[in-house]
């Protein structure tokens, strides 16, 4: 028992230490440095800390959970190979929550299926809970190492050191003033201390200190209640869940009855909305517009409410493929089914049609973040309804399943695909066309788009130079270090420089 205790105790010990080392490394990397080549760095070094006392068992991992670390891990190289500043700080909450959700599904002792909405519940009790009840574990583990391994002599010994010092205390104020007083040379050199302390920056100091205090505490605890969890007084924590293919939800049903009233009545008014909307849908690229309707009218009219009302349909299809109850007879479902393909047509048909509005709304004023948003989103819920139709057809599509699939992928390509870039080219395209470009807003732009904008400003359109002045005047106000280092923006300022003639660099 005493060398049971004594191993766990070691353990618990080695854990302190690598969290503080963790933390340490944390504060270098971040305290002051915007994100950059630091944030994989990091990202590596806390699943090594997290895992290290399993390192035997990662092989026993499902590919679920190997796919996760991918993502996370592709994620955050994004820091260091793009400089987009909408995912930049999207990614702040999405990579640790992703972290969070795979620490609970790899190591949690609840075994939850990938695909369960509880697993989310799992990583908040793990993040909050059980990190928390370990707060007082690392004050115990100091207190058993630091003071109960001494010996009846140390603690006499640490005891007089105490009095000692204690004691020493005022005479030494006192002898300190009356040698000051003695000798000026003495006063010069107390009073040349606190000047050279200055230096220091004592409050940055403390800030780290700090800093490395919490964050090592943090995660001790973050790992602990992994290896020490408490789950009250229910012995029975290995839960495991079946996977019930297509019965991802049980229990509450709504029945076919009425869902095929609803069905009837949403479809009705839909139906009639495609064939009115055809007439201008495909007559408007012939100039078959609406009367007294501009193109950029046109486009901008209904655009919002089409894509609400395509989110409605979406909802409405979701409840029914999840919550549908069991009919008496097959006919009630045959019809069931029919009525969920006219409302994914329907659907499909409104997307097109928000589709083609923004698309002429953007060749009338231009390509942006938000625009392109947009598109990447109807596309994004086109498939998520092409996925449902299949649903309709065969039960046994795990629809949860893909949904979780696709919508991560979709993430981590939406952050590859170089969002700035492609407005850059396509705002570049509506010039050559019509002549018109906004270069301030393009010279904004992520440091992804300026080889592109000093091609196009070299080969078409120079009024861009000092537009791209400007920006490097802006890249090189600040001394970035290296934890903040980023292949983008290094890239811009290294093809800028030669181009606008800056003046050399500090």
């Amino acid at each position: 028992m005493n060398v049971m205790k004594k191993q766990i105790m070691g353990r618990s010990v080695a854990a302190l230490i690598g969290a503080f080392v963790l933390a340490f490394v944390h504060q270098y990397l971040f305290y002051g440095n915007l994100p950059g080549v630091s944030y994989p760095l990091f990202v590596l070094l806390l699943y090594i800390y997290l895992f290290h006392d399993i390192r035997h068992q990662l092989l026993e991992i499902p590919w679920f959970g190997w796919f996760l670390f991918t993502v996370i891990m592709l994620l955050s190289m994004t820091y260091v190979i793009f400089n987009n500043p909408f995912f930049y700080g999207l990614n702040l909450v999405v990579i640790p929550s992703l972290v969070f959700v795979h620490l609970a599904y790899t190591r949690g002792r609840k075994k939850h299926v990938w695909w369960s909405i509880r697993i989310v519940g799992e990583a908040i009790n793990h993040l909050i809970p059980q990190s928390l009840r370990h707060i007082p574990t690392v004050f115990r583990i100091i207190k058993v190492t630091a003071i109960r391994k001494m010996g009846i002599k140390q603690k006499s010994v640490m005891g007089k050191v105490l009095i000692g010092l204690a004691i020493a205390l005022p005479l030494i104020v006192v002898v300190i003033n009356l040698l000051a007083s003695a000798d000026g040379v003495f006063t010069r050199l107390l009073e040349a201390i606190p000047e050279s302390l200055n230096s220091v920056s004592l409050g940055d100091s403390l800030m780290r200190f700090i800093w490395i205090i919490v964050f090592g505490v943090l995660f001790f605890g973050y790992l602990w209640g992994f290896v020490k969890p408490s789950y009250g007084k229910s012995k029975q924590v290995m839960t495991i869940e079946k996977d019930k293919v297509g019965k991802e939800t049980a229990g509450f049903r709504i029945d076919p009855i009425i869902l095929v009233t609803l069905l009837i009545s949403v479809n009705i008014v839909y139906v009639l909305f495609v064939v009115v909307q055809f007439s201008y849908l495909f007559g408007a690229w012939d100039g078959v517009l609406p009367e007294g309707k501009s193109y950029a009218e046109y486009a901008r009219s209904g655009f919002v409410e089409l894509v609400v009302v395509s989110l409605i349909n979406f909802v409405i299809l979701m409840v029914t493929l999840f919550y549908e109850g069991e009919s008496e007879t097959g006919r009630l479902r045959r019809m069931n089914a029919v009525l969920l393909y006219i409302l994914v047509g329907c659907s499909g048909v409104m997307l097109y049609s928000a589709y083609m509005r923004l698309v002429l709304y953007e060749e009338a004023y231009g390509y942006t973040y938000i625009r392109f948003l947009v598109h990447a989103f109807m596309i994004y819920l086109v498939i998520l309804l092409i996925i449902a139709a299949l649903r309709i057809r065969s039960r046994n599509i795990p629809l949860t399943k893909w949904y979780i699939f696709i919508s991560l992928v979709a993430y981590v390509f939406m952050n590859y695909l170089g969002m700035d870039r492609v407005i850059a080219e396509k705002n570049i395209d509506r010039f050559r066309e019509s002549g018109i470009i906004d270069a301030g807003y393009l010279s904004e732009l992520s440091t992804d788009t300026i080889p592109l904008l000093i091609r196009f400003s070299k080969e078409e359109y120079p009024e861009m130079k000092p537009y791209l002045k400007r920006r490097f005047d802006k890249l090189v106000e600040n001394d970035y270090r290296w934890p903040s280092f980023n292949g983008s923006r290094y890239r811009a300022i290294k093809e800028l420089y030669p181009y606008v003639e800056a003046p050399s660099l500090k």
